[in-house]
């Protein structure tokens, strides 16, 4: 009985392939992203951190320059929280961006698999055409022999 060999076999691997590898893209992204994320989290609690430290010492005897630091500081924080936000929005493009890569490859490869698949199933009913009509060709020479 011959087997099935399809001839795009290649193709489809290499489709499997691609989708695997932007989904390994999609999942870099996603880990910068949730990076990003973590990072502006941790700057703004700083922040809140910050504030309080200066609230807390604008209620004791506290020389000048020191809440002017603590300003200044607090004012670097913000600079560094809307640098973050731009960083994380980029992210989050770069994630999106991956996503509908990663449709795209996985629709390619349906395609390829089902078109691997219609080529099995008419592998499969010349095969069952061929079986039928030796089973057939035997009846025939069966039936034209004479019994003994």
């Amino acid at each position: 009985m011959a087997s099935f060999q399809y001839s795009f076999q290649k193709v489809v691997d290499l489709k499997t392939s691609q989708k695997t590898q932007q989904e390994w893209l999609l999942s870099s992204a996603l880990g910068a992203l949730s990076a990003e994320e973590k990072s502006l989290h941790e700057l703004r609690e700083t922040r809140l951190e910050w504030e309080e430290k200066l609230q807390a010492a604008s209620q004791r005897a506290v020389p000048l320059a020191e809440l002017q630091i603590i300003g200044q500081y607090l004012d670097y924080l913000q600079t560094c929280i809307e640098s973050k936000l731009l960083d994380v929005k980029k992210a989050e493009r770069v994630v999106e961006q991956n996503r509908s890569k990663l449709a795209d490859r996985m629709k390619d490869e349906k395609v390829w698999l089902k078109a691997k698949d219609h080529a099995m199933d008419r592998f499969r009913q010349a095969l069952q055409l061929k079986e039928q009509n030796e089973l057939d060709e035997m009846a025939t020479v069966r039936f034209i022999m004479p019994t003994p």
